[in-house]
């Protein structure tokens, strides 16, 4: 029988989506407030992977990652998840359409074995944790990189993004 040993705490990180590049510096003050400070940040990459967000949040995304400083417990992952939502909806704006949101919060955790995102919707591989929220293991770290999975996006499968997370997941290991 294996020994119960508490989960070791992971390296928070939020990847946010907006047509407005501005946003991303108004949302990360509230982010602050929650997870204090930022260690890194990737740069702004132009987000073209699928046409999801266009209705929603416009043409011409960016997309940018926030690393915190402060370790998270990954059961911690729910918590995180309901407060971006909350977050996002500070931004909504009213349409013809409906509310439509102005920014895409997504949270995760990166451990030295894996990337994990927060999700509200449920499909095959993804686990329920609680409260409305499911976890996705979206890049596992093998042979001194993170690899892609059958269901991962079409943008955490980009050598940019995998050289962050690399990039990231050393800088963890060496300060954490």
């Amino acid at each position: 029988m294996g020994a119960l040993t508490p989960a070791a705490p992971a390296k928070l990180f939020i990847g946010m989506i907006s047509g407005r590049p501005a946003l991303f510096h108004e949302v990360r003050l509230p982010l602050i407030e929650r997870f204090g400070p930022v260690e890194s940040e990737s740069p702004v990459y132009p987000w073209n992977h699928t046409a999801y967000y266009e209705k929603e949040l416009g043409p011409d995304l960016k997309r940018q990652f926030l690393f915190f400083k402060q370790p998270v417990p990954p059961d911690a992952l729910p918590e995180i998840k309901r407060f971006t939502n909350e977050l996002e909806q500070q931004w909504v704006r009213t349409t013809s359409d409906g509310n439509l949101r102005r920014i895409n919060l997504d949270p995760g955790y990166l451990a030295p074995s894996k990337i994990v995102l927060a999700t509200t919707k449920d499909y095959s591989h993804r686990i329920y944790l609680r409260d409305g929220i499911y976890a996705e293991v979206t890049l596992m770290y093998q042979g001194k990189s993170f690899h892609p999975l059958p269901h991962t996006y079409p943008d955490f499968r980009s050598e940019e993004y995998i050289a962050l997370f690399n990039q990231a997941r050393n800088t963890t290991l060496k300060t954490g």
